[in-house]
C-alpha cells in the first residue's frame, strides 16, 4: 500500500524543498552508550515504524507521570518521533489532535525511517532492517554513528533521542536530530507525578516522508508537534502552531517559546499542561487597533489573552491610536502643526512656491512636501515610509529598561502576567525559577526572588524609575528613546505623552540616519513634529482566548 501511495505521490505532487537547517540547541549527551545516548541496547535498531516498550519510568519518577486525566508508570519510544503511554504507535502520517486511544508526547510525529538502502530480510533489494511495525532492540544498533533511537532513564530525568533520522522510504540524503526530555519537578508547588517537558532540535531537514505524500521530505503532511490527552474528540490537547503545514521543520529548529533557539519547553502540572506560551504576543478577542495587543497569561489550565495597550488620543502615525477601526481619521490638519497635513503616518508641510527645504521634494500629486523616496510608496495599516521602506511604529524605539515596544507604545511586558510557583516573569515571559546558583548562567546568581542577577546587585534594592546594574541603581530611562509624541520620565522609568509639545525644528534629521541622508520621519522612533495627548498605555483584563500574533498557539486547553 505504501509503495502505491509513493507512486501516486509522485506523479501527482509538486512539493518544495525543505531547506537544509542546523540550529543552536545542542542535544543532551554523556548519558551512556557508544553515542553518548543511553546505555548499549538502550536504542531501536533499523526499522520503520517500530516500537520499544513497555519500558518503565519509575526510574527516573517513582510515583509516575500524571499526564492529563492518568498517571502513567511505563512508556513507549516510537520511532514514528513520538513517545506513548497505552501502547506502541505504528502510525506514520499524523493526524490532527485530538486523536483517541494515544496519550501522546510528540516532538516531531512524521514518518522517520531508520533504515538505508540495501537489501530487505528476504534478500531482495530494497530498505535495510525489518519492515513497517517491525523493531529490534538489541546491542547491536550501537554500531551505528548515528540514524537510531535511544533512551535513558536517570533519577529524576528521562531522555528521548532521534539522533540524525532519515524518512521513509529509507532516505538519509535529510535528516532529523531533537530530543525529547522529561524531568521531575519536586518542591516548588509540584505535586507527585508533575513535570517539566523540553523539546530540544539540533538538525531539521525534512518533514514528510515519501508516503504522507511527500518528496524529498518536503509537501504532503508534514509532521505534528505537541501533546495530546488521547480519548478523541472531547480530550484535551496542545499543538505547536504550525503543526502539519510546510515549514514545521524549520519552525522547530529556529523558533522557540522560550527565546532559546531550537528549544521548546512546557510543564505539565496536575495533568494539565500550563499555558506553553505565557507572556508571548497575542491578539485580544473583540478588540482592534493598538488594543488588540497582548500577551498570553495562565489561567487555571486555560489561557487568557491580557490586553498590554489602551486607547490614547489619535495621532498622526498610520496606526489606530484610538481603537476605532480607522486610523488617521480626524481632520489631517487638526493632527498636526499649523500649515502641515497628515500624510501617510507623518505630518508634512505644503510646498511653498513649489519648493521644500532641504533634502524634501514637492509631490505634485498632492502639493505636500514629501521623502523623494516614498513618493508613490503606500505602506498597510501600522507603518509609515522611512527613506522608501515601510517600517512599524516601533521602528528605532528603544523602551526604558524591562519594557517592550508594540504598536507605538513601550509597556511592562509583565503587567498582568500570572506565572506559577515554578517561573517568574522576565521581560514579559514566565521563565523557569532559580533555586541556587546552579540554576544560572555563568557568572550569574540566583536572587531569593527566583531570578538569575549579577553578583553586585544580589542585595541591591532600587527605587522606581531606576534598575541594578553593576551593584549600582541607574536610571531606567538611560538611552532609552521613546516612540513618537512620547518622553521618558525619569521619576517612573516609563514614557509618557509629551503635555506641553515643543515643535521641534522645521528638519530633524534625529537619531538612526545613516550616512547623512536626510530623513523626513525625524529618525527611526518617530514622525516630524509628534503630538500625542491623552492616556498612556496600560494593561487590563482581556477576554479568553488562544494565542495568536506571536506565531504561537495553545489550544484545547481546559477541557
Amino acid at each position: 500500500m505504501r509503495s502505491a501511495l509513493l507512486l501516486w505521490c509522485a506523479l501527482l505532487l509538486s512539493v518544495l524543498v525543505v531547506p537544509r537547517a542546523s540550529a543552536q540547541a545542542t542535544l543532551i549527551t554523556g548519558l551512556g552508550g557508544p553515542a553518548g545516548y543511553g546505555a548499549s541496547g538502550n536504542c531501536l535498531g533499523e526499522n520503520d515504524d517500530g516500537s520499544a516498550g513497555p519500558l518503565s519510568l519509575t526510574t527516573s519518577f517513582p510515583g509516575g507521570l500524571h499526564f492529563f486525566s492518568l498517571t502513567h508508570t511505563s512508556v513507549y519510544v516510537n520511532t514514528n518521533g513520538n513517545i506513548t503511554f497505552s501502547a506502541g504507535l505504528p502510525q506514520y502520517t499524523p493526524d490532527p489532535f485530538p486523536v483517541a486511544d494515544q496519550p501522546m508526547i510528540a516532538p516531531f510525529w512524521a514518518d522517520v525511517d531508520i533504515r538505508v538502502p540495501g537489501t530487505d530480510i528476504f534478500g531482495f533489494p530494497g530498505c535495510s532492517g525489518p519492515g513497517d511495525g517491525e523493531a529490534t532492540m538489541n546491542p547491536a544498533c550501537d554500531n551505528h554513528p548515528d540514524n537510531r533511537v535511544w533512551w535513558s532513564f536517570d533519577a529524576g530525568r528521562a531522555v528521548f533521542t532521534w539522533d540524525n533520522v532519515g524518512y521513509y522510504q529509507c532516505h538519509q540524503d535529510r535528516q532529523m536530530a531533537f530530543q525529547l526530555v522529561l524531568t521531575a519537578v519536586p518542591g516548588c508547588g509540584g505535586s507527585v507525578g508533575d513535570f517539566d517537558v523540553e523539546f530540544r532540535f539540533n538538525v531539521c531537514e525534512w518533514e514528510t516522508g515519501d508516503a504522507s505524500g511527500g518528496t524529498g521530505g518536503s509537501g504532503g503532511t508534514p509532521a505534528q508537534a505537541g501533546f495530546d490527552e488521547g480519548i478523541g474528540a472531547a480530550g484535551n490537547f496542545v499543538e505547536i502552531m504550525g503543526s502539519r503545514m510546510p515549514g514545521i521543520a524549520n519552525r522547530l529548529c529556529f523558533d522557540s517559546n522560550v527565546d532559546d533557539v531550537g528549544v521548546w519547553r512546557f510543564q505539565v502540572r496536575g495533568g494539565s499542561v500550563l499555558c506553553p506560551d505565557a507572556g508571548m504576543p497575542c491578539t485580544v478577542a473583540g478588540q482592534i487597533g493598538v488594543c488588540a495587543q497582548g500577551r498570553t497569561n495562565c489561567v487555571g489550565s486555560g489561557v487568557e489573552c491580557v490586553q498590554q495597550v489602551t486607547p490614547s488620543t489619535e495621532i498622526c502615525d498610520n496606526i489606530d491610536n484610538d481603537c476605532d477601526g480607522m486610523t488617521d481619521e480626524v481632520d489631517t490638519t487638526a493632527l498636526c502643526p499649523a500649515l502641515e497635513s497628515c500624510v501617510n503616518g507623518f505630518c508634512i508641510g505644503a510646498c511653498f512656491e513649489g519648493a521644500c527645504g532641504d533634502g524634501l521634494i514637492c509631490d505634485t500629486t498632492n502639493g505636500q512636501c514629501s521623502d523623494p523616496m516614498c513618493v508613490g510608496v503606500t505602506c498597510p495599516t501600522g507603518q509609515r515610509c522611512r527613506r522608501g521602506s515601510c517600517v512599524d511604529a516601533c521602528d528605532g524605539v528603544v523602551c526604558p529598561h524591562g519594557q517592550a515596544c508594540l504598536s507605538g507604545v513601550c509597556v511592562d511586558g509583565c503587567a498582568g502576567i500570572t506565572c506559577d510557583d515554578c517561573t517568574v516573569c522576565v521581560d514579559g515571559v514566565c521563565r523557569g525559577r532559580c533555586t541556587s546558583d546552579s540554576g544560572c548562567s555563568a557568572g550569574q546568581t540566583c536572587r531569593g526572588d527566583g531570578r538569575c542577577v549579577d553578583p553586585s546587585c544580589a542585595t541591591v534594592t532600587c527605587g522606581p524609575g531606576t534598575f541594578c546594574e553593576a551593584g549600582a541603581c541607574v536610571d531606567s530611562c538611560r538611552d532609552a528613546v521613546c516612540p513618537a509624541g512620547t518622553s521618558c520620565r525619569a521619576s517612573t522609568g516609563t514614557c509618557v505623552p509629551d503635555s506641553l509639545p515643543d515643535p521641534p525644528p522645521a528638519f530633524d534629521a534625529g537619531p538612526g540616519v545613516d550616512g547623512g541622508v536626510p530623513d523626513p520621519s525625524g529618525g527611526d522612533a518617530g514622525p516630524i513634529r509628534p503630538r500625542r495627548a491623552g492616556a498612556g498605555a496600560g494593561a487590563v483584563c482581556g477576554g479568553r482566548g488562544g494565542a495568536a500574533g506571536g506565531g504561537r498557539e495553545a489550544r484545547g486547553l481546559g477541557g
